[in-house]
């Protein structure tokens, strides 16, 4: 086979989610296996094991260039209405849980805590990944609103109902500025907006490593059978019911396929430090965040592997019932001259 002719990113194409998930998996594998490789320091640790959040922050810097002010509504109203889901199913089911048995209560081995941290944080990544297949414009650009619950704002906002009052508004800003500097470029200069449209999936590409780099297989041992059960419920609890609420919800007009709701079933990356912030804000919960954080980490790697198949059912199942819409509308009007041509 001559060099240049190996098909890598085609076969990478063919795995739902694949851009995300290979990247991801080699990390892990390379972190369990070979983790001092990763840390001979320079360019070579910053790139491959610690520069996930400044990948990630890139993705929501390309993705925002693409968000357009005239389509802005319909992605505003996506991102409201799969954030108001995904929060909603992910915070309550865990912060009831604890309510009426206490936080140092288990269910099926999984703590309050590793619920409430994993199942209300979506992998904003993944979503702009799938929602790049599966959807349109608007749905990559409803992560600007759902990129609103990638830490603990939510959790500490819903778990005022054990004592923690300290809502860090900062940390909901400075998920959102990368975003809105690139919406505003994008909409200054078009050229710009084309320009960075690459880097979206570049960035998703390259920030997929790192952040596997950051797992291993021990994660998911120590974490046992609780952290894969808690990585399946976070799909279902979450997912599914995201599926349904996005199609009853979103005008079919307006969405190629409903599939795109179930994006939002997953568990964030830094999810994996919401416990110590929870615990360091309420010292109540310090006990516990040991084991919420493995069981956390494995949900992480549950969610991202599992995810993308439950998107591609839906949509596969969306398909086969012609629920799939090639060319939706968005909520701006198109624009037309003074002759009724459109411009």
């Amino acid at each position: 086979m001559k060099m240049g002719k190996v098909p890598i990113l085609e076969t990478i194409n063919k795995i739902p989610g694949g851009l995300m998930v290979v990247p991801l998996v080699l990390g892990v594998l390379t972190n369990t296996f070979f983790p001092e490789a990763l840390m001979i320091g320079s360019f070579t640790t910053a790139f491959f094991k610690t520069g996930s959040l400044t990948l990630i922050a890139l993705l929501f810097f390309c993705s925002g260039a693409q968000i357009q002010f005239r389509t802005a509504g319909m992605s505003l109203y996506k991102g409201v209405v799969l954030n108001f889901s995904k929060v909603l199913f992910g915070v309550a089911f865990g912060v009831i849980f604890a309510k009426v048995a206490g936080p140092e209560a288990a269910f099926l081995g999984v703590t309050p805590l590793a619920m409430i941290s994993a199942m209300s944080n979506s992998n904003g990544g993944l979503y702009t990944a799938l929602a790049s297949k599966y959807g349109d414009e608007s749905d990559v650009g409803a992560i600007a609103v759902i990129s609103s619950n990638d830490g603990p704002f939510f959790e500490m906002a819903f778990m005022g109902v054990a004592g923690v009052a300290n809502i860090p508004i900062m940390s909901l800003v400075a998920v959102i500025v990368p975003i809105i500097v690139g919406m505003i470029l994008g909409n200054l200069d078009e050229r710009i907006r084309e320009f960075l449209k690459p880097g979206m999936f570049i960035a998703i590409f390259t920030f997929a490593f790192p952040l596997g780099a950051g797992l291993s297989l021990q994660t998911i041992i120590e974490a046992g059978i609780p952290g894969i059960i808690l990585g399946l419920m976070t799909l279902i609890i979450t997912g599914v019911p995201s599926y349904f609420i996005f199609k009853w919800l979103i005008p079919k007009k307006s969405r190629r396929t409903a599939a795109v709701g179930a994006a939002v079933g997953t568990s964030a990356g830094n999810s994996i430090a919401t416990p110590a912030a929870i615990a360091l804000v309420d010292p109540a919960w310090a006990p516990f965040a040991d084991k919420a954080t493995v069981q956390v980490a494995a949900s992480i790697i549950v969610t991202a592997l599992l995810v993308p198949f439950l998107v591609d059912f839906f949509y596969r199942w969306d398909l086969k019932r012609g629920l799939v819409n090639e060319h939706p509308t968005t909520s701006a009007e198109i624009a037309v001259d003074a002759k009724g041509q459109q411009l």
